[in-house]
């Protein structure tokens, strides 16, 4: 359906089951349970697919090692059987990540750690090499089931510099394990909707549609491109909006304070330097205040951070000159000799964790763990809500799998099928083996015509997805971008297409990773916008106003230098 048709349809009956409001990661999780059960489901956002909270994470599907010190061990031993369903149901999407922990005490920690697992203190404490071991012990036997990749080892202080020799020669041992990577989150979101849109066709979703008001049996949204409304009667309300989810229940008449957010920003950073210092490998350490903070590889740059701030109004979150400090700091914590600084930001992203309202005396003791609030009928509306509180991106599937079964039980219905094993997106059917991965291409290739190189970048960007996408590109003359080659015409047009692309932000943020990696500029922006305003029926007009907002949104909010769109200013 087109978005004009879901409109339509919901004009003439406005009757659905569930209406599910915010389609980040865990909105979609359930989205797709509702549609893999035949249940008719509308998801809306007020922005894009997965703009949020969501778009803001740190690109990782792991266990939270960290939180066995906080004694949740349920989370932790739930995260890593999840993380490891998602190397296996998205493998073009989640990669297997070394992930080594630079050590320089022995016994550090190891009363702290006890301590605070009984919450006797809160307190930040250097974990040592025997609190780390134990740790990596109990990590390696939470993700026995369904195992996919290696257990960890420790390295001494010879072999760990002949790693690293930009290492601080201070350290005693490295510890490694494995956890998973994920380059393009939001493009996981966007194949979420779409599997799960092919699998029933009472199943919708919105972008760009926000929860305007509600009363009685009826919600008003709002259509944020042309300002009209549409009424809809759910049966449910899921409140997935994460951070906003206090914002979304007071919309709708019920003053709850559910979510105590905390900001993490991170930093994208081109320097050559420190990605050959990595070596491949995330490092993961504690800052000098006990923050565990993160620098890790990230297609050809470094992506760094994560601050931990309390945030009031998440719509105000941005990544500040204190934070940037704060990250750029990082580097000299593992690496003494390696300056990075501001001359090597090429992005910096925010997002605001929607982490449980907690009067914890630090950040980092609140709890990541995730948990359903239901607001029954009452107050003004006469439908039940069911906020989604917490969560990480790794347990969305989890879950999203706890919330459908509580709607399922509401909606008098029963769990039929599982979507623990479930492909997602480019991850079907997908050649493992690096003998399959040739023969796929080659195959590809004789129907094609492209150039196996071409058809690499396409596999490692889209997964089996690919096949599609490269014969959409050679149904019609295609070229290069001008202004970024890497992509061609035609490509994009598919994104803009198929995607649901509706803004321009929406292909250089969330369906690719042009923005992040520092390849955008003006031209490029003109260059797109020009596809997008063809495909999608932009006048001249507003073409010209999404790419002056664009460019200054990636100034204002990602802190790309503005110089990179002056030829922008100089044709106004």
């Amino acid at each position: 359906m087109s978005r004009q048709e879901v409109f339509d349809r919901f004009r003439e009956n406005p009757d659905v089951s569930v209406l599910i409001v915010g389609a980040g990661i865990n909105g979609i999780g359930v989205f797709r349970e509702l549609a893999l059960h035949g249940v008719d489901v509308l998801m809306v956002d007020r922005g894009d697919f997965c703009s949020g909270a969501s778009a803001g994470s740190s690109h990782m599907a792991h266990g939270g090692i960290r939180y066995l010190e906080n004694g949740e061990f349920r989370l932790v031993r739930e995260a890593l059987v999840e993380r490891n369903r998602l190397l296996r149901n998205a493998p073009h999407a989640v990669k297997p990540l070394p992930t080594t922990i630079p050590i320089f005490h022995w016994l550090s920690g190891i009363f702290n750690a006890p301590l605070k697992f009984l919450r006797l203190r809160d307190k930040p404490s250097e974990r040592g090499a025997l609190v780390i071991k134990i740790g990596l012990i109990l990590y390696d036997w939470f993700a026995s089931p369904y195992r996919t990749m290696p257990t960890h080892r420790f390295t001494g202080r010879a072999k760990a510099l002949e790693q690293w020799p930009a290492l601080d020669s201070k350290v005693l041992f490295t510890a490694t394990y494995y956890d998973g990577f994920m380059p393009y989150p939001e493009r996981l979101c966007v194949e979420l909707i779409l599997d799960s849109e092919a699998l029933s066709n009472t199943a919708r979703a919105l972008n760009y549609v926000s929860l305007h008001s509600a009363d009685g049996d009826t919600v008003t949204l709002r259509d944020e491109l042309s300002g009209e409304t549409l009424a809809v009667k759910p049966k449910i309300v899921v409140n997935a909006a994460g951070p906003w989810i206090d914002f979304t229940n007071l919309a709708m008449k019920q003053q709850t304070r559910f979510i105590g957010g905390t900001k993490g920003s991170h930093l994208i950073l081109d320097c050559p330097e420190l990605y050959a210092a990595l070596d491949g490998h995330e490092l993961f350490f504690e800052n000098k205040d006990g923050r565990i903070t993160l620098i890790c590889p990230y297609l050809g740059k470094v992506l760094a951070g994560t601050t931990d701030i309390r945030v009031d109004d998440p719509d105000l979150a941005r990544c500040t000159d204190d934070e940037v400090t704060y990250i750029l700091e990082l580097v000299n914590v593992v690496f003494p000799t390696i300056k990075a600084d501001h001359s090597h930001i090429v992005f910096a992203f925010t997002g605001v964790r929607p982490l449980p309202s907690s009067h914890a005396s630090r950040t980092g003791a609140i709890s990541r763990d995730h948990s359903i609030r239901v607001i029954e009928a009452g107050g003004g509306i006469s439908f039940p809500v069911y906020a989604l509180v917490g969560g990480k991106w790794t347990t969305f599937r989890a879950f999203a799998e706890q919330t459908a079964d509580k709607l399922f039980e509401r909606l008098g219905m029963s769990r039929k099928l599982s979507t623990d094993a479930m492909p997602i997106g480019g991850g079907k059917n997908y050649p493992t083996s690096a003998a399959e991965q040739s023969a796929w291409l080659e195959s590809l290739k004789a129907k094609t015509g492209l150039p196996l190189e071409r058809l690499r970048v396409l596999f490692d960007r889209y997964g089996t997805r690919a096949e599609e996408i490269a014969v959409f590109m050679t149904a019609h003359e295609d070229a290069p971008l001008r202004h970024q080659p890497d992509y061609s015409r035609r490509e994009i047009r598919f994104l803009v297409e198929r995607e649901r692309v509706a803004r321009l932000d929406d292909i250089i943020l969330r369906r690719s990773a042009l923005a992040m990696l520092g390849d955008v500029n003006g031209a490029l922006l003109e260059e797109l916008a020009a596809i997008a305003a063809e495909v999608l029926g932009w006048s001249a007009e507003y073409t010209q106003d999404e790419i002056r907002r664009v460019a200054d949104l990636l100034v204002e909010n990602h802190r790309v230098p503005a110089g990179r769109f002056d030829s922008l200013a100089a044709k106004v």
